[in-house]
């Protein structure tokens, strides 16, 4: 536990099998579960996971690759599944090893200390990690995170960093079904986030660059200008639903916390 808080953190894959054990064997003492989900991949990315002995961690292995939207939710459904307390923290982090585990307590201490529904890294507040950053991926995240704040009315800085935590009652408040599957996930997640309402917190985090294959291409441009587009439609539409309460956070809890470490789950997604 961090703070009190029960944090488990889900690790969305796709062939990345030379990296995901590091990131697994990364995971701080204090996590106390861990959630790969394997989105279809052929690389031997399953079997990678799996060699890490750790039983926190339980394998989620997607039958048909749906993006990493989709193996977000399937972790999000499994967290959800085991039970605990409103406030638990559920955490995000990509299986290329881009994310630094020594940034996990400042991720995750706004939603254990009840300050925040939801985390987002920033990249760019660090000028270090933004010169390292690739220039199309510097380029294109200042471009969708500038046009993303417009559509949703809560500035954002760094809109498509995965790097990022959320509280069981904020994820239990969103409609899972509905979230974009796809490149372009954060965007809209973060339309139905401020919809409901919820408090979005942003932190200083540090990218790793190093063996990771970039996912960016061009054609995901276009995918998630429409996100955005949706977004801003949405909130022209739509009356803010709101959120559950600070003291709700704090306070709501369900009985069953049950153990996150099972092994291996075939998913239908």
């Amino acid at each position: 536990m961090w703070m009190g808080v029960r944090v488990v953190v889900v690790v969305p894959a796709w062939q990345e099998a030379p990296r995901i054990g590091r990131v697994v064997r990364g995971m701080p003492a204090w996590v106390d579960g861990v959630v790969v989900v394997d989105d279809a991949s052929t690389d031997g990315t399953a079997q990678a996971a799996l060699a890490v002995v750790d039983a926190r961690v339980v394998l989620l292995r997607q039958r048909r690759n749906g993006g990493v939207g989709a193996a977000i939710v399937a972790g999000y459904r499994h967290a959800l599944g085991q039970g605990g307390g409103a406030r638990d923290a559920f955490v995000v982090m990509a299986g290329d090893g881009q994310m630094d585990p020594a940034d996990l307590p400042a991720v995750v201490a706004p939603v254990a200390a009840g300050e925040a529904d939801y985390v987002k890294g920033d990249r760019f507040a660090s000028s270090d990690t933004a010169r390292g950053m690739p220039a199309m991926r510097r380029l294109s995240g200042l471009a969708f995170s500038w046009a993303t704040s417009r559509a949703v009315g809560v500035a954002i800085s760094d809109s498509q960093c995965g790097y990022t935590a959320i509280a069981r009652g904020a994820c239990a408040a969103l409609d899972l079904d509905a979230l974009w599957p796809g490149y372009g996930y954060p965007n809209d997640l973060l339309s139905q986030l401020a919809l409901r309402g919820l408090r979005i917190r942003q932190v200083p985090v540090r990218a790793v660059y190093a063996d990771e294959v970039s996912r960016l291409k061009s054609r995901h441009v276009p995918v998630v200008a429409a996100l955005v587009a949706r977004a801003w439609v949405r909130r022209l539409r739509a009356r803010p639903t709101p959120g559950p309460s600070p003291r709700g956070l704090t306070e709501g809890a369900v009985e069953d916390r049950g153990d996150v470490g099972q092994g291996v789950i075939e998913v239908e997604e």
